[in-house]
């Protein structure tokens, strides 16, 4: 069992009930304050008088999941930096925090929450404390979303979607050690899943001439949609951009975008996501908060960071497709590669 409150239940109880392993994701109330006494009601919680957090119950199989991997996807759908408050909903009943009711799994935590620190570069503002108490909430509150499909959520949509999505991605790789046959697959996977315009990865490689300055090209590897460029030089366009800097370019306009390389007349809107070597912390990605990545080549904190190996490219004929969301997605995809 692990308890995680992420804001109004509905939704986080709903999200974790779509994780591969677990078993049961129940709503309720943790965290109550001493002096409150007996099981709260939903409209005492609502007072913010009682202490109690809207938390969801966990019961999962750790030899299907484990409470690392939990822990990671519950900082998918929280911001963590915001203070008793998730979405439009804001209150103490709100707040976020994970409480355990075992002492083995402090470390683990502290380890997840410090990776996370350091991915965004500020402090967290998310509780980490053993279990105080815990009530089961009312029976109406209990799978909620699933009663009342069109009820209100302060998780978007698509949440759910790249849940799925990023699961599926995971089992079908599995050890397959070819990363082109890694990349294949995930570019079909997202293209037929996001029903995105194009869906496909360029390669950092050796360039045929010294042409970008630097001896590398990105090269179009495994891709999904219509003809796209062969070869994108160093800093040039979106995905040069991406690879440069190190971090998720999100482009709400690519005709805006300064040196941007047509490569189709349909694309309106653009998301690149580098793809490294390994799933060291990297700087913060454009669309997310946090500050700008260092052009000199050391990351948000002055520390050197890893270069790209490839980049994953997305393109919409819609504008404005792609946000915060997206890029945290993504980017877990892209650390699966």
């Amino acid at each position: 069992m692990i308890y995680f409150a992420g804001g109004c239940f509905w939704g986080t109880e709903h999200f974790f009930s779509g994780v591969d392993g677990v078993v049961s994701a129940v709503s309720g109330y943790a965290q109550g304050s001493p002096e409150f006494d007996g099981r709260p009601s939903y409209e005492q919680v609502y007072t913010d008088t009682t202490g109690f957090a809207e938390t969801v119950r966990v019961c999962y199989r750790p030899e299907r999941i484990s409470l690392e991997t939990l822990a990671d996807l519950y900082f998918s759908i929280i911001d963590p930096l915001s203070l008793n408050r998730q979405g439009h909903d804001e209150g103490t009943r709100y707040r976020t925090g994970i409480y355990y009711s075992d002492p083995a799994d402090l470390p683990v935590l502290q380890g997840v929450y410090s990776v996370v620190e350091a991915r965004i570069g500020q402090p967290l503002v998310v509780e980490l404390e053993p279990l105080r108490n815990f009530f089961e909430a009312e029976e109406r509150h209990q799978l909620y979303l699933d009663k009342n499909p069109d009820g209100y959520c302060h998780l978007p949509a698509r949440v759910f979607k790249y849940l799925r999505l990023y699961q599926d991605v995971a089992a079908l790789l599995g050890d397959e050690p070819d990363p082109v046959a890694r990349m294949a697959e995930t570019a079909a996977l997202i293209y037929e899943r996001m029903r995105f315009f194009w869906v496909g990865f360029y390669v950092v490689r050796d360039a045929l001439s010294n042409g970008s300055g630097l001896g590398r090209e990105l090269v179009l590897g495994p891709f999904q949609g219509p003809p796209a460029c062969l070869r994108i030089a160093y800093g040039r366009g979106v995905c040069g951009n991406a690879w440069k800097e190190a971090r998720t370019v999100v482009v709400p306009d690519v005709e805006a975008f300064p040196g941007h390389i047509a490569c189709s007349s349909l694309s309106r809107s653009e998301i690149v996501v580098p793809v490294f070597a390994s799933t060291a912390p990297t700087c913060p990605s454009a669309a997310g908060k946090g500050p700008v990545s260092d052009p000199r080549g050391a990351d948000c904190t002055g520390i050197a960071r890893p270069k790209p190996i490839a980049v994953l490219d997305i393109d919409s004929t819609s504008l404005a497709t792609f946000d915060s969301t997206d890029a945290l997605w993504l980017e877990k995809i892209c650390r699966l590669i």
